[in-house]
C-alpha cells in the first residue's frame, strides 16, 4: 500500500468563526463606523482651529497695542451670528432624533430648516468681514482675524452644502436605513462647527477688548 502524499495531509480546519448574523445593519452613534470617521474628522478639523488660536495668541504677545493701529472688530455681526448658529442647535438635533427614528417626514422638514439657518449663517458673514475692521493684508493681527474668520466659514459653507445634498437626496431618495444614518451624523458634525464658532467668536469679537 503506497501512503498518503504528505503534501495531501492538511489538519482539520481550526479557524474560529462568529457568527454576526444576529447583529443591526443599521446603527447609530459610536457603534457605527460613520460616527467614529466624522469624530476622527472632528478631531484632526479640530486641531487646525487649536493651532490657529495658538498663534492668534502668540502674535499678542509681540505687540502691545491689540490691534496694533486699528480699531476694534464691531459686535453686531459676529454678535448676531452666534445667536443664528447657537438657535440652529435646535432644528440640528430635532434632525438627528427623527433620522433615529427612521421618520422620513421630520428629516425632511427639519433638515430643511436647518439648511436654512446655515443660509442666514453664510450671508450673515460676509458682512463680518466688512465689520473686522481690518484687511487681511494690513497687519500681523488682520492676517490671523481673516485666517481665523475664514477658516470657520469654510467650514459652516460647506457643511450647507453638504447639508442641502442629503435634503436632495431625502426628498428623492432612495432613503435606505443607511441613509438615515448620514443624516443623523450630519447633525454631529453640525454642532461641532457651531461648538467651535463659540472660542473663535470671544477670540475675534472680545479678545481685542480684553486684553
Amino acid at each position: 500500500m503506497t501512503p498518503p502524499d504528505a503534501a495531501t495531509m492538511r489538519p482539520p480546519d481550526t479557524r474560529r468563526v462568529l457568527d454576526v448574523s444576529v447583529l443591526p445593519r443599521t446603527v447609530f452613534g459610536h457603534q457605527g463606523l460613520i460616527w467614529w470617521g466624522t469624530a476622527g474628522f472632528m478631531v484632526i478639523e479640530g486641531s487646525i482651529f487649536v493651532i490657529a488660536l495658538v498663534v492668534y495668541f502668540y502674535l499678542r504677545l509681540q505687540v502691545t497695542d491689540w490691534p496694533p493701529s486699528l480699531p476694534n472688530p464691531g459686535l453686531f455681526y459676529g454678535t448676531l451670528n452666534l445667536a443664528t448658529v447657537l438657535l440652529s442647535l435646535l432644528p440640528a438635533y430635532i434632525a438627528k432624533t427623527k433620522a433615529e427614528k427612521f421618520d422620513l417626514a421630520g428629516v425632511r422638514l427639519w433638515l430643511t430648516i436647518l439648511v436654512l439657518f446655515g443660509v442666514a449663517a453664510v450671508v450673515i458673514r460676509a458682512f463680518e468681514y466688512f465689520a473686522l475692521n481690518c484687511r487681511w493684508d494690513d497687519n500681523a493681527y488682520g492676517s490671523i482675524v481673516w485666517t481665523l474668520l475664514s477658516m470657520h466659514t469654510i467650514h459652516v459653507a460647506t457643511d450647507v452644502v453638504d447639508s442641502m445634498v442629503l435634503l436632495t437626496l431625502a426628498l428623492t431618495g432612495p432613503n435606505t436605513k443607511t441613509r438615515f444614518v448620514d443624516y443623523s451624523e450630519n447633525s454631529l458634525y453640525w454642532y461641532f462647527i457651531v461648538a467651535w464658532w463659540v472660542p473663535i467668536y470671544v477670540t475675534i469679537y472680545l479678545m481685542p477688548r480684553w486684553l
